[in-house]
């Protein structure tokens, strides 16, 4: 009964703090409980919602819609992840609730840690290397939790062996245990098919020549308005042709969407403005048709509604799933604009055409007019899909290339994410990898605000930043399975240039540039050395963000070594990075800055490739047995997600006149009521 519990102290509180709200507030936050579980490595945190109270009853009532219109599409992700995540979700959420066993025992602990596991990534692979995660428990005693469980709450597969069918014990560990099956759900090895050797689900039956044959045959060479085609399906071979199944109404997942496009629906009518309302309309209409150019009208529309205090993402947004950079995941974000935090990224977004103006980049790859970024911090009230629990601390959007040109963007830092995860922050790692006093107080003094600074630029003016050359295609279509890689690292290094510029001091968002070095002892400590102790022994990076994060450093490093800008140094057995020259630094973050955007602008697939492949994928092997040992002894996991906040509506008969908020504190039971609640998909066989 924690939920029940925590919100009637939420009540109380609120009823006891009217003569004094401010010192209400404070004493609330430093109350707040940030992490509430660790497992393998993982750790579950909560985040506060600030201004949530203060919202008009009827933007609580359009909060509450969207909140529920995100959480209808969360069996879309999980299917969207492997075609066979719903039948093990389902298999071991009835273990959960009717296993009549000892549940105090060592091996049922292990099943539940499996259990966490994959709830937090969504499905079996782990959220963030892509690998197959096996449980620790035997698959004998997985045997027994079957037999152990109510049978009726099962679900039904048709899966065989040799061309014999299964029994169901045989056919579900067969899907969690076997290490050769579904063994990576995103492959980004250059030497294999990287559709066949995926296990994500948006394509079956077919290889990667046919899918790129299949989608370049759609490509009108000269079109400027081009939509991001197969971006809402999936593509299957079906009597020997390939065919598109569409995720709309109607279509594949159409049960979910259906109830997306009721909540939608229900939003729209208490919409704060028509521009909003417009926004909402149009998204209702992509899920109904399915046309991509609905969904560009969609994307337009949503860039034009600056006003609203409630902002919505919902949709298949991002395309790290998909090996080739096509297929959109997806994801439920419902937020309020944080006012007094937004003053510091609007700042930025106002001066985006100085910044382009004077970025390293060659001036035929600038923007002569930046169309408006729109830029604000939000704090999230729920997430879902691709962005739970696992979540980003920043968003730039639309991502086709033609309409941020065109009609700009919308740039997000997730404020209340990222002071959550700054309040459970692990301060053991500063004391372990840093090399120098100076270094270690400069990091905790400054590099809160240095981070947040980061996101921001990377968001505002990293990703807007820039122009393809006329003729030259999508990056996902020249760059490929080397576009999402490329494209962080680009904004990556717009943001480091500008972080020792002291354009931010005069603009007033940073004090001084001592916040930039620490932004940069950061950068390079935690990329060539902290990121290694999420990724086993004798493992290469494959995710996106990974991947260029290392490229940098590596590049950097490579490229300064005579001049020793940055210099690895050996102590007392322990390798340390050490920055000797950060101007210097900047002037190489710059120099790789005008590289990548070229490559980019020209849609040069070669030069992409060489760059990612020589210096974003390996690891050295020594350094990352080091990183592990150092790290395993500060007994801190190394990935973070978040059990969601929890919106109830008080009705006045038919009426929402009200909605509470409440943060709850247990894990297992949010998945448990989400499986309940938002179950719509039928298990794929």
């Amino acid at each position: 009964m924690k939920i029940l519990k925590l919100s009637i102290t939420l009540i109380l509180m609120t009823l006891l703090s009217k003569t004094n709200p401010i010192t209400a507030q404070k004493k609330a936050d430093a109350d707040f409980v940030y992490q509430v579980d660790q497992f393998a490595d993982l750790r579950i945190l909560r985040y506060n919602v600030p201004g949530f109270k203060e919202l008009t009853p009827k933007q609580k009532e359009m909060v509450y819609y969207l909140y529920e219109a995100a959480l209808c599409g969360r069996d879309i992700y999980y299917d969207q992840n492997y075609k066979y995540n719903l039948a093990v979700r389902k298999t071991i959420e009835n273990i959960v609730a009717t296993y009549k066993g000892d549940k105090n025992s060592s091996d049922y602990k292990k099943f539940m840690t499996y259990a966490k596991r994959f709830w937090f990534s969504n499905g079996i692979h782990h959220h963030y290397s892509n690998d197959k995660i096996i449980p620790e428990c035997s698959k004998e005693y997985f045997t027994q939790l079957l037999k152990g469980s109510d049978e009726k709450g099962f679900p039904s597969l048709h899966t065989s062996m040799d061309g014999k069918a299964l029994p169901f014990a045989d056919e579900i560990t067969n899907i969690i245990y076997n290490p050769y099956i579904a063994a990576k759900k995103v492959n980004l090895d250059s030497k294999q098919d990287l559709i066949t050797s995926s296990a994500c689900n948006f394509y079956e039956g077919v290889t990667q020549k046919e899918v790129l044959d299949f989608y370049n045959a759609q490509t009108k060479e000269g079109d400027k308005q081009p939509v991001m085609i197969g971006l809402n399906s999936k593509l299957v071979k079906e009597n020997g042709k390939l065919v598109e199944k569409k995720w709309m109404v109607g279509g594949m997942y159409s049960a979910a969407i259906e109830k997306i496009v009721y909540w939608l629906e229900k939003a729209s009518v208490v919409a704060e403005n028509d521009k909003q309302k417009e926004a909402l309309d149009k998204m209702i209409k992509f899920y109904k048709t399915g046309n991509l150019k609905d969904f560009d009208d969609y994307n337009i529309a949503w860039v034009k509604d600056v006003e609203s205090v409630v902002d919505n993402v919902n949709g298949y947004i991002e395309v790290y799933d998909d090996p080739l950079g096509k297929k959109g995941s997806y994801e439920g974000i419902v937020s309020i604009k944080d006012m007094e935090a937004s003053k510091r990224i609007e700042a930025i977004g106002n001066n985006a055409q100085w910044f382009e103006d004077h970025s390293s980049i060659m001036d035929k790859h600038k923007k002569k007019n930046v169309k408006g970024i729109k830029a604000k911090v939000i704090n999230v009230v729920v997430e879902c899909g691709d962005a739970a629990p696992s979540t980003p601390i920043g968003i730039n959007l639309p991502n086709n290339e033609w309409i941020r040109e065109a009609h700009g963007s919308k740039s997000v830092n997730l404020g209340n994410v990222v002071d959550a995860y700054g309040k459970a922050g692990a301060a053991g790692v500063i004391d372990e990898f840093y090399l120098s006093d100076a270094v270690k107080d400069r990091v905790r003094k400054y590099a809160d605000l240095a981070d947040r600074l980061h996101t921001d630029m990377h968001e505002v003016i990293g990703h807007a930043s820039g122009q393809i050359n006329d003729g030259v295609g999508q990056p996902h279509e020249t760059l490929k399975n080397y576009a999402s890689c490329l494209e962080e690292a680009r904004a990556d290094l717009v943001a480091l240039y500008y972080l020792m510029d002291q354009k931010l001091v005069d603009i007033g968002v940073m004090p001084s540039l001592d916040y930039g070095k620490a932004a940069y002892d950061e950068y390079i400590t935690k990329n060539m050395m902290v990121q290694l102790s999420r990724i086993k022994p004798g493992d290469n990076l494959e995710e996106a963000h990974m991947r260029n994060r290392q490229l940098i450093d590596k590049w950097v490093i490579e490229k300064g070594a005579k001049e020793k800008v940055v210099e690895q140094i050996k102590k007392d057995g322990k390798t340390y990075f050490v920055i000797n020259d950060y101007m210097k630094l900047r002037v190489l973050f710059g120099d790789l800055l005008r590289e990548i955007q070229r490559i980019k602008s020209e849609g040069d697939y070669k030069a992409g490739h060489d760059l990612v492949e020589n210096y974003g994928v390996i690891v050295d092997k020594d350094l990352h047995k080091e990183v592990l040992e150092r790290y395993n002894k500060l007994n801190i996991a190394p990935y973070m997600g978040f059990i969601q906040p929890k919106l109830t509506p008080v009705m006045d008969g038919a009426k929402i006149v009200d909605v509470v908020i409440e943060y709850p504190m247990d894990f297992v039971e949010q998945m448990m009521e989400y499986g309940k609640k938002y179950s719509y998909l039928p298990v794929e066989n």
